[in-house]
Formats: C-alpha cells, structure tokens, sequence
C-alpha cells in the first residue's frame, strides 16, 4: 500500500486509516475499559484524537469530493458514511479511494 502525501486524495486516505484506527481503538478497548473495569482514562485520551480525525476526514472528504468533481450520490456520501462504521474507512479506500490516487 502507497499512500502519497502530496495530494489531497493521498491525505484523505491516510487520515481514513487513521480515523478508523481511532475509532476501533475507541470503541473495542478503550469503552469496554470504560464500562467493564471502570477505567475512563483511555476514553478521556483517545476521544478528542478521534474527534479531531473525525472532523478531519469530514472537511477533508468534502475538499477531495469538490476537487475530483465526485457526484454526492454515487460516491461523497459512501466516504462520509463510512467514518461512522467500524471498519467503514479501511473498506472505502480499498474500494473507492486507492483507485482514484493512481
């Protein structure tokens, strides 16, 4: 996998892994910490990375989606949609965005 940070869509992707990383992260360890061992802490740090990936990915996606001229309703939506799945970042740039970078 090469991922080249000199365009938008290369950015984009990187953030992609780096959102979904955070966001499984968040919700395989550090909230079951949370509510099984009554651990909060991983919560507290690992929430406002993920927020801030989060948003990110959503200006970013948007950015990426005007500049490739994406339409909304075959493509934009399927990149915003998948920030909020787990797993959902890794499955759309193998589908959707590692074919637009070559």
């Amino acid at each position: 996998m090469s991922i080249s940070l000199k365009t938008n869509v290369g950015r984009l992707r990187l953030l992609a892994i780096l959102e979904g990383i955070s966001l499984l992260l968040l919700v395989f360890v550090a909230v079951p910490l949370k509510y099984l061992f009554d651990f909060p802490d991983m919560v507290k740090a690992l929430g406002p990375i993920h927020g801030v990936l989060f948003v990110l990915f959503i200006l970013n996606t948007i950015n990426v989606g005007i500049a490739q001229r994406w339409e909304f309703k075959s493509t934009t939506w399927k990149v915003l949609l998948a920030c909020l799945i787990p797993f959902g970042t890794f499955y759309i740039d193998h589908r959707i965005l590692s074919k637009i970078e070559k």
